[in-house]
């Protein structure tokens, strides 16, 4: 919370334009493209990152597919994590979350803006609608980002086991997979200093469809799991 409040204050002249901006397009969604939503979200969250002393490194740019339609499958740290891949990545994605999430104040009109589904885990009728509606709109070149542990981990740069059941979107597409290293990512809103922070995004290189195709959807979050703590652990005290 102190964070947010230093990142409002050092864009109190700001603050007020892009919130109503932000709620603008929330509200008329259908009346903007893709990229101009992720354009606006990405100043939007550059600036409250400046202002809010937030450095996010970037690595792996170069292992985004060159062709959209695949899913990234970060590790979950905390509400920071999207806002973090948003800097870090140049192409717009959409998002799954969790349902419990849906009503955040600011985080509400940044999923609004990226088309997420908000997931009701209680609801396996509706995860299953998800998964088929994602595979759909990835098969024609929308890109998602999914988080495998299906909850944050509240242990840092450890992380939890990655559920198979997250995959089969992927699965269905026969997309590509980019596993998606988030180091320090819980630092920004989950603790309460507001001394500088460096939040590590590290984009891995993607899976294949040919590359995954007989294996089982739990064998998929086992590998792409220990893809990302190995990148975590080489990279942690950078």
């Amino acid at each position: 919370m102190r964070r947010i409040i230093l990142m409002v204050i050092r864009n109190i002249l700001l603050v007020p334009i892009m919130w109503f901006k932000l709620c603008y397009y929330a509200s008329h969604v259908d009346n903007y493209t893709e990229e101009e939503h992720y354009k606006l979200l990405k100043f939007i969250d550059h600036r409250a990152n400046k202002g809010g002393n937030v450095q996010i490194e970037i690595h792996g740019q170069e292992n985004l597919p060159k062709e959209n339609g695949f899913i990234f499958f970060p590790n979950h740290q905390g509400l920071y994590d999207v806002l973090a891949i948003l800097e870090a990545c140049p192409v717009p994605f959409s998002v799954v979350a969790k349902k419990e999430v849906e009503n955040i104040p600011f985080l509400k009109q940044v999923f609004i803006c990226l088309r997420a589904y908000m997931l009701d885990r209680s609801d396996v009728r509706q995860a299953l609608q998800i998964i088929n509606s994602v595979a759909e709109e990835v098969k024609k070149g929308r890109n998602y980002l999914i988080f495998a542990e299906g909850t944050r981990s509240k242990n840092g740069n450890r992380i939890g086991e990655f559920k198979g059941g997250s995959f089969k979107s992927a699965t269905k597409a026969k997309c590509p997979i980019v596993p998606v290293a988030l180091i320090d990512s819980f630092k920004p809103f989950d603790t309460k200093s507001i001394s500088h922070v460096k939040v590590q995004v590290h984009f891995l290189k993607p899976m294949y469809y040919d590359e995954y195709k007989d294996m089982r959807t739990t064998e998929i979050a086992a590998l792409v799991h220990d893809k990302i703590q190995d990148t975590i652990n080489k990279h942690e005290y950078m």
